[in-house]
């Protein structure tokens, strides 16, 4: 029998959806089970990206050019101007999705082997398109006790060889909400004028910021203009998750041209998802006003619920719509499952993503849980609350 590829064996499962499958058979057996692990906000899409989808007229359903239509990347660039980021249109590559983006970063930017310095907790696909690339992740390890706070710069130090090419932040971040400060920005710029390397930012969650303190984007920092490659989605800020439109967006033209030639491999990003992506840019801003109190709202009500949970902890997330909460339990990944399949409250349980999923180093993380406030209040609360009831069980058992 052929065996399958070592880069097949390497791949990693995905830890926000590996106990799917868990998932449905409770279904299957009557609970209903409130998705904590998955970020697929609840709220509806904007009813004008849905009209534009509703009312196409079309006769062909054609290839668009392999970098998006010319319409949608001008949007783009006048979005992106709001939060002072200038752009030439041509800076801009539409993807299928923000992960197609950081596939094809990795693929254009880093040899097999090349290494990718990383925070951690970070993104599980991030390793797996790493994985993909031949590319190689060393990471940095952030506390759930610092609030996941950068590491202090010297960590960053120890891991550069001669092989490291690239850092990869994702600001506000995915998993733990935490929001990178103007000094900490700095010292990634500083490390990555030093050392010559790339700097991957995913910046898909910049519309939820919870405080103060600005955003600030990797294509604003001064001297690495050449250096930087930007992510970005409409998935999370217009409920658009399964439209499949993300960006790709750096002033280098040499990696523009490399990245080209991935896309025009692929043929084209999905037609249907630019009509709708371009349609939701403009003319929404009363929808994101609306979205972003939503989550002001969603955000208080988690964490002060999950703070009020004997053992439980979570720090305050700046950022994005996840937090990282540390559990009275021995193994996290277990507790997750057996919620799924052993335990139910009134017909209820609840589904949240292990954080060890999201830590490549060994151990890390085996208390800790994923939890994404995508959900309403009630919902939300009612989730705090056979939570609560689930830890009482497992502990007693």
């Amino acid at each position: 029998m052929p065996k399958i590829s070592q880069r097949g064996k390497e791949m990693p499962s995905s830890p926000i959806r590996k106990l799917a499958p868990l998932a449905n058979e409770a279904k299957a057996r009557g609970l209903k089970v409130y998705h904590l692990n998955i970020g697929q906000p609840d709220l509806p899409t904007p009813q004008k990206a849905l009209d534009a989808l509703k009312n196409v007229d079309r006769n062909i359903l054609e290839y668009s050019p392999s970098q998006g239509f010319l319409s949608l990347r001008e949007k783009l660039q006048a979005y992106y101007r709001r939060f002072r980021i200038e752009l030439s249109v041509n800076d801009i590559i539409v993807t299928s999705g923000g992960s197609e983006a950081v596939l094809f970063a990795f693929l254009a930017c880093l040899n097999p082997g090349d290494e990718i310095i990383v925070p951690e907790p970070a993104y599980a696909n991030y390793m797996a398109f790493a994985v993909s690339a031949g590319a190689v992740i060393k990471t940095v390890t952030s506390t759930i006790d610092t609030g996941f706070a950068l590491p202090p710069v010297e960590k960053f130090e120890e891991l550069i060889t001669e092989r490291t090419k690239a850092i990869l932040i994702c600001n506000p971040n995915n998993p733990t909400g935490y929001l990178y400060t103007r000094a900490e920005m700095n010292q990634i710029r500083d490390l990555v004028m030093k050392y010559d390397l790339y700097l991957f930012s995913d910046e898909v969650y910049r519309e939820f910021i919870y405080t103060g303190s600005p955003y600030i984007s990797a294509l604003n920092l001064e001297g690495i203009e050449n250096n930087v490659v930007l992510v970005d989605s409409v998935s999370k800020r217009y409920s658009e998750c399964g439209i499949r439109i993300g960006a790709l967006v750096t002033r280098n033209a040499d990696v523009r041209r490399a990245v080209m030639k991935f896309c025009q491999a692929r043929l084209s990003p999905p037609l249907l998802g630019q009509i709708v992506a371009e349609e939701s840019i403009e003319g929404t801003e009363d929808y994101a006003a609306e979205v972003y109190e939503e989550y002001v709202e969603r955000r208080k009500c988690l964490v002060d619920g999950l703070n009020r949970i004997e053992g439980v902890y979570s720090p305050i997330p700046m950022g994005a719509f996840y937090t990282v909460a540390s559990l009275p339990v021995d193994d996290a990944d277990k507790f997750c499952e057996w919620c799924l399949s052993d335990f139910s409250y009134e017909g209820e349980t609840i589904m949240m993503a292990p954080a060890s999923g999201f830590y490549s180093t060994p151990g890390m993380g085996r208390n800790e849980v994923r939890i994404a406030y995508v959900l309403k209040k009630e919902d939300l609360q009612r989730a705090l609350f056979i939570l609560e009831k689930a830890l009482e069980a497992y502990n007693t058992r």
